[in-house]
Formats: C-alpha cells, sequence, structure tokens
C-alpha cells in the first residue's frame, strides 16, 4: 500500500483528502504546516506522495515544495499541490519549484483520483 503525506492547516480538508485517498488505497499520514511535513518526511522514508496546499502557518507549501526537492531524500516523492491559489502565476511558481501537479479548491474526489490517474499513481478507479 503506498503512502501519501497530506499537508493543510484545515483540519477538515485533512479529513476529506485522507478519505478520499483511503479510499483509493493509500496510506495516509497528515501535517498542518510544512514544518511538520518535514519532520514526517525525515522520519517516514515510504512516503511517495504529498499532497500539500499553499498557504499554511510556519512554513507554505511553495518553501515546502523547494525544500523537498532540494532534498535528493525526497526526490522521488510525487507532489500535488492541493490549494485555494488558482491564478497563473501561483501555478507556475508551484510548478516551477517542483510539485508535479496542481489541483484548485473546492475539489471533488473524483478529481484527485484523475489527477493521480494521471500521475500514474493509481490505475483506472473511481471513488
Amino acid at each position: 500500500m503506498p503512502t501519501v503525506l497530506v499537508v493543510d492547516d484545515a483540519k477538515v480538508i485533512r479529513l476529506l483528502l485522507e478519505d478520499i485517498l483511503k479510499d483509493l488505497g493509500f496510506d495516509v499520514r497528515l501535517s498542518c504546516n510544512g514544518s511538520e511535513a518535514l519532520d514526517a518526511l525525515r522520519h517516514s522514508p515510504e512516503i511517495s506522495l504529498a499532497l500539500v496546499d499553499w498557504n499554511m502557518p510556519k512554513m507554505n507549501g511553495l518553501d515546502l515544495v523547494t525544500a523537498m526537492r532540494g532534498d535528493l531524500r525526497y526526490s522521488s516523492i510525487t507532489i500535488l499541490m492541493v490549494t485555494s491559489e488558482a491564478d497563473v502565476d501561483h501555478i507556475t511558481a508551484a510548478l516551477a519549484a517542483g510539485a508535479d501537479d496542481y489541483v484548485m479548491k473546492p475539489f471533488t474526489g473524483q478529481v484527485i483520483a484523475e489527477k493521480l490517474l494521471l500521475l500514474g499513481l493509481i490505475q483506472g478507479q473511481s471513488v
């Protein structure tokens, strides 16, 4: 079972993503900011996917993506930004920092599944 890290300061979003991802067969870990996420990554080398919000306290999502891509230990982790930041500049910045794809809030389970399918992380299944 692949392991995913969900990083979002909003508890309701963390729990929603946890439910979606568990239904898709993932083992889910939760973090509420980028700093906590880096700690989780250091202690959980089995993480292969991270869903990351942009706006969080302590360390925002863009800084987390930049830190992950700057550390060879995390180079193989797929990063999906899941955020309400919908303008082209934010999307461009996230992808330039190393995010593999981008999902805008609000989202559905089907949208998450479709992105993971496109990224090759799941096979033709639906939520």
